[in-house]
Order: C-alpha cells, then sequence, then structure tokens
C-alpha cells in the first residue's frame, strides 16, 4: 500500500510539474502584440495572434511588447542594435519590430509627429551620414524625415521671410560664400547652405533733389544713384558709402558756391548757383557752401590762384565767385582817411608808404596783395604799464594824454605827480623810423625830466612854484627828443600831487588844509567888506535918485497947478462972457455969487459919488431956524430935512 501510495503521489507530483512547467512556457500572443524571445545565440521576435510553446532549455528570457500603433500623423525611429541600421516607420499602422528591433524616443516619446508645412513654411533637414541637406517648402502635409536626418534649425521649420514692395534682404550662402539681394514683393526660402546677413530692410526712395552712393566692397567700385526713383537696394556686396544713407543734394542759391573734390583724381570743382549739386563717385565738399563776394566800390576779394601760388585783388563790380584754382585769402574793405588821419602799408619788400586824409589821392584806397598796414603798438594807463594798444590809423589832431609817476624832492619826499599833456604828431615818418611806442617814449622823457628838476627843490619849494617846474620841463628842454620822434609838446601841465608816504600825505594834507582855511577866511572877509561897500554905493544911489524924483515931482506938480489955474480962468472966463451975454443987466458980484454957488454944486457931486461926509453952517445954505405955536401942530426936526405947517 505504501509503494502504491508512493507512486501516486510521485506520478502527481510529477503531472503537476509537468503541468507547471507547460504552463510557463505555453505564451498566447495577442495580434497588437509581440513576443520577444532570447534564446542561448540568437534573438527571435514572434507576431501574434498565436499560441507559442517555449523551450526552456534553451530560451534565456521572453518578453510580451505591445506593438506601437501610429496615427496618420505619426511615426517612428526603429533601430537594429545589431546592424546599427535605422529605419522609419509611418503611420496609420503598427510597428512591428524585427529581432534586436528598438523604437528610438525623443523627448522621451518613441511616436513622432509627422511635419505638416503651410504655404509661408519651410524646413531644412541635414543627413547626419552623408551630410545632405534637404530643404522642404511649403505647402506640405504629414512629411516625415529619412531615419539619419535632423533639423537643421533650431526648432525646426521656420517662416519665410515675406518681403513688401519697398523691402528687401541680404543673404549669404555659407558654402560658396556667395552673398544676394532678395527683393520684395515675394517670399524668400532659405537654401540649404543659406544664412540672412541682414534682416529685413527697407529699400530707399529718393526724391529729387536726393542721392546714394554705394561701395562694393569686392570691387572697390563706386555707385551713384539719383533721384526721383524708389525702391533703391544695394547690390549683394555693396554697403552705404556715406553714413544714414541717402543725403541730400546741396541746393545753391544764385550767390552761393561750393567746391568740390574728387579724392581718387584730387581734381577741384567748383559749382555755382543757382543749380541743384549732386556729389560723384569719390567727390566731398570742401568746407561746406559759401557766398559769393559782392565786390563793389567798398570791397575788393584777394584772391590767391593755388596752381600758380600768385596773388592778386579782385576790385571789378562783380559777384565773384573763385574758379577751380583759387581761393579766397581776405575780403578787403576800402580803407577810408579822414583829413585828420593817416596810415602806413608796408609792402612785400619792407618798403613802408605813407596814406594821408588830407590828399585826395590817398584818403581811399584798397589794400594791395603782398601788403599790410603797419600796426603801432602803444602803451596805455596812466603809468604806461600796459603796451597793448594797437593803432592802424593815426590821428594827427592834437590831443590830451594824461600820466602819473613817482618823484622826489630834495628833502627827501616822493610824491606822486599827475597831469597831461597836449600833444600832436607832426611828422610821421620820423615817429616810424625812431619810434615804436611814440605814448610810452613821451612819457618815460617827461618822467625824466621831473625827477631831474623835482630833485633841486624842497617840497614847500615844489608846492609853490609847482606849475614852474612843470612848465620847465617841456620848455626848457634843449634836446631834440620830441621833434627827432615826429612830436610836439604844446603844453604839460601837473594836474595834481600827492605823497607817496601815508605820514608824510597827512602832514601835506593839513598842511593844504590850513592853507585852504586861511585863503578861505581872507575870501570870506574881503566878500563882507564888498557886501558893506555895496551897500554903501547902493545907500549913495538911492539918495541920488529920492533928490533926482523930488525935482522931477516938484516939477510936475508946478506945471500941473498952471494948467489947472488955466483951465480954471478959462472956465471962468466963459462962464462970465456967457453970463453977460445972456444977462447984460446982472452985476458983476452977482454973477460971481452965481458962479460961487455953481461951484459948490460941483464940489457936492463930487463928494456924492465917495464915502465922505459934508457938513454945512447955515451960513453956507443961508439957513434960518424959527419957533411958532400953532393950533393943528405938526413938526418935525430939522434934522429931518422939513418945515412946520400952519
Amino acid at each position: 500500500m505504501d509503494e502504491i501510495l508512493t507512486e501516486n503521489i510521485v506520478s502527481i507530483v510529477v503531472t503537476v510539474g509537468a503541468l507547471w512547467l507547460t504552463a510557463k512556457n505555453i505564451k498566447f500572443v495577442s495580434k497588437d502584440e509581440q513576443l520577444e524571445i532570447e534564446n542561448l545565440t540568437n534573438q527571435t521576435m514572434i507576431t501574434g495572434p498565436q499560441v507559442v510553446f517555449l523551450n526552456p532549455f534553451t530560451t534565456k528570457k521572453r518578453t510580451v511588447h505591445k506593438a506601437l500603433s501610429l496615427g496618420s500623423m505619426q511615426y517612428c525611429v526603429v533601430k537594429n542594435i545589431l546592424s546599427g541600421e535605422r529605419r522609419v516607420v509611418v503611420g496609420p499602422k503598427l510597428v512591428l519590430l524585427k529581432p534586436y528591433d528598438k523604437i528610438e524616443k525623443q523627448g522621451g516619446e518613441r511616436k513622432r509627429a509627422a511635419i505638416s508645412l503651410k504655404a509661408n513654411e519651410f524646413l531644412r533637414l541635414i543627413d547626419n551620414q552623408t551630410g545632405k541637406i534637404r530643404v522642404i517648402q511649403g505647402e506640405t502635409g504629414g512629411f516625415v524625415p529619412e531615419p539619419h536626418e535632423e533639423n537643421l534649425d533650431v526648432g525646426g521649420k521656420k517662416e519665410a521671410t515675406k518681403l513688401k514692395m519697398n523691402e528687401y534682404i541680404k543673404i549669404q550662402n555659407n558654402n560658396t560664400g556667395e552673398v544676394r539681394i532678395e527683393k520684395g514683393e515675394k517670399l524668400v526660402f532659405l537654401g540649404p547652405f543659406d544664412e540672412i546677413l541682414e534682416e529685413r530692410r527697407t529699400a530707399l526712395s529718393l526724391k529729387a533733389n536726393e542721392f546714394v552712393r554705394f561701395i562694393d566692397n569686392q570691387t572697390g567700385k563706386v555707385r551713384v544713384v539719383r533721384g526721383e526713383l524708389g525702391c533703391v537696394v544695394p547690390g549683394p556686396d555693396e554697403d552705404y558709402l556715406d553714413v544714414g544713407g541717402k543725403v541730400q543734394a546741396m541746393n545753391l542759391k544764385v550767390w552761393e558756391y561750393v567746391k568740390i573734390q574728387d579724392t581718387n583724381t584730387g581734381e577741384v570743382r567748383t559749382e555755382k548757383g543757382e543749380k541743384l549739386v549732386f556729389l560723384g563717385s569719390f567727390e566731398e565738399y570742401l568746407d561746406g557752401k559759401k557766398e559769393a563776394i559782392e565786390v563793389d566800390e567798398e570791397t575788393s576779394v584777394l584772391v590767391r590762384n593755388k596752381r600758380s601760388g600768385q596773388q592778386h585783388l579782385v576790385t571789378e563790380k562783380i559777384l565773384f565767385v573763385p574758379s577751380n584754382d583759387e581761393e579766397i585769402l581776405e575780403v578787403r574793405p576800402l580803407i577810408k582817411l579822414a583829413d585828420y588821419e593817416a596810415c602806413v602799408v608796408r609792402d612785400k619788400t619792407g618798403k613802408d608808404a605813407f596814406f594821408f586824409g588830407a590828399d585826395e589821392e590817398q584818403r581811399s584806397f584798397f589794400l594791395p596783395p603782398y601788403s599790410e598796414l603797419v600796426q603801432m603798438v602803444w602803451s596805455r594807463g596812466r603809468r604806461r604799464e600796459r603796451r597793448d594798444l594797437i593803432i592802424t590809423k593815426l590821428d594827427l589832431r592834437p590831443m590830451y594824454m594824461s600820466f602819473e609817476f613817482n618823484c622826489r624832492t630834495n628833502d627827501n619826499v616822493e610824491l606822486v605827480l599827475e597831469g597831461s599833456f597836449f600833444w600832436e604828431v607832426t611828422d610821421l615818418q620820423s615817429m616810424i623810423k625812431f619810434t615804436s611806442d611814440t605814448t610810452g617814449d613821451i612819457c618815460n622823457h617827461a618822467r625824466s625830466r621831473f625827477i631831474e628838476l623835482v630833485s633841486k627843490v624842497t617840497l614847500q619849494e615844489f608846492m609853490t612854484r609847482f606849475n614852474v617846474i612843470a612848465k620847465d620841463v617841456h620848455q626848457s628842454d634843449t634836446t631834440n627828443f620830441y621833434s627827432q620822434r615826429g612830436v610836439k609838446i604844446h603844453s604839460l601841465e601837473v594836474t595834481g600831487y600827492r605823497c607817496a608816504s601815508r605820514s608824510t600825505a597827512t602832514i601835506l594834507e593839513q598842511i593844504i588844509q590850513e592853507t585852504t582855511n586861511r585863503m578861505n577866511k581872507l575870501q570870506q572877509q574881503e566878500s563882507e567888506n564888498e557886501v558893506q561897500l555895496q551897500e554903501i554905493r547902493g545907500d549913495i544911489e538911492e539918495e541920488k535918485a529920492m533928490e533926482e524924483l523930488i525935482k522931477i515931482k516938484t516939477l510936475n506938480s508946478n506945471a500941473k497947478s498952471r494948467m489947472e489955474g488955466l483951465a480954471e480962468a478959462e472956465k471962468v472966463k466963459s462962464f462970465l462972457d456967457g453970463i453977460s451975454t445972456t444977462f447984460p443987466d446982472m452985476d458983476t458980484h452977482t454973477k460971481i455969487g452965481l458962479w460961487n454957488t455953481l461951484r459948490k454944486e460941483d464940489a457936492l457931486h463930487a463928494i456924492s459919488k465917495g464915502s465922505a461926509s459934508l457938513y454945512f453952517t447955515p451960513n453956507d445954505v443961508n439957513l434960518s431956524i424959527e419957533n411958532h405955536e400953532h393950533v393943528n401942530k405938526r413938526q418935525k426936526s430939522w434934522v429931518d430935512d422939513s418945515v412946520s405947517e400952519d
């Protein structure tokens, strides 16, 4: 029983083991799967659907792989690791691998998207085995590169450059080095070895007064394009010759000109207005635009011919423009001299010519070529310490010139003298011959003379005689110093002096103040005496005038009285004659009484016109006063100028 049991157990174990072994070595492969079997010496790929029985003794490794499913716009790259061969599998399909095949990953993914290009896109692929570059331009859909091809450009596909009608780009072929220009309007696709040297640029548009110059970097030739043109584009090897590209032509007015030099030949030409000036290939402006010189009665032009080197003066009345070989050295105005002026002209030999305004033929002239006005540099300032006064026209009129310098008296007091010269130039030729600093020489010589004479007197003597000393400085000078230099000193005056030392100046100021006070007092007393004397003289004259007035009044009064008496007599006579004629029987006494009564009436009439009061006595009016008694009495006072009524 035991043996039978043992055999059954063994058979069961064997059966179970056989079943386990059989189950382990049987593989069911679906239709979308592949079984990778690695044997002892080779590798086998079994594609489903099928059932595979594996030899457990020869099989090292087995793996079931899901087949890669590719869509219509997908592909993958399969590499045989044994041979290194690569192939591209394009969808839609299942990717069935062969032994030793591996699907390469890109970015961690086995599937790759096929490339779809638009009409304005392109793709450049480089074959890593052959090095060839392939360019695919749109429109292309579902494009798949070869196994050994990679994107030449970062990012893969690129957009073509779209150029407008007025745009261009510069492209270089890195294989040949050739450079080309692509102009719009178009789409520009790069070739296998093309590279954009310059991004899209706008072509130049030239106006009628504009131009542009291009220089060819290979040949060195310069090309000039003048307006009026649109879309001007440089050549492949051309650059702008001028900064900024286009240049504006120079617009010359009728009175303007410009000199232009050809830097290739060195030739210079002159362009005159009125016109537009365009530069040539190798030309450049010299000094820019200039104005022509209007030569007239008061303007001339000194010109040098650069070919011969000679100078000439243009005085012809024209609008002067220099020729190609000429240059303007100087515009020389007409030199005019007043009647009291003179100047000196030095020619190329160094000889001096003297011109005087008093001479009609010399008072106006143009300075000849190779000549110059002689400039005299004189000293200025009261002490003539600065020599920078430039004189070209000399004033020959007498003039004043101030001075100031120091000197010492015999008692060693240092004084500062101030004064003035009144002088004039009398001989211009001698002045030019013997001195170059006329004012400095005059003042220095006068200072020497003052030092000499002041040193012989004391301060007190100088204070009382300084005008005499100043006169001696000039008049007692026996030398020909001034005449030799063509000048004449009419007068020399000391207008002021002071002590150089402060302490001495204080003492001198006190002395002067005392002297001034004394003189003021004397002057004041003289003034008072003159005032008193004048008052006395005035009184005398007044009394004489009063005496004369009284005499005249007396004479006038007497004459007036005589006239009035004659008039009254004539009135009386006329009255008496008229009464006698009218009343022949009236006696003389009555006539006279009547006349007196009329005269009283005249007196009353005259008094009534004024504010005076007149009083009459009874005798004057022949008035009597009586008293009467009445029953019905009614009376007024006599003051009321009435009478009593009975």
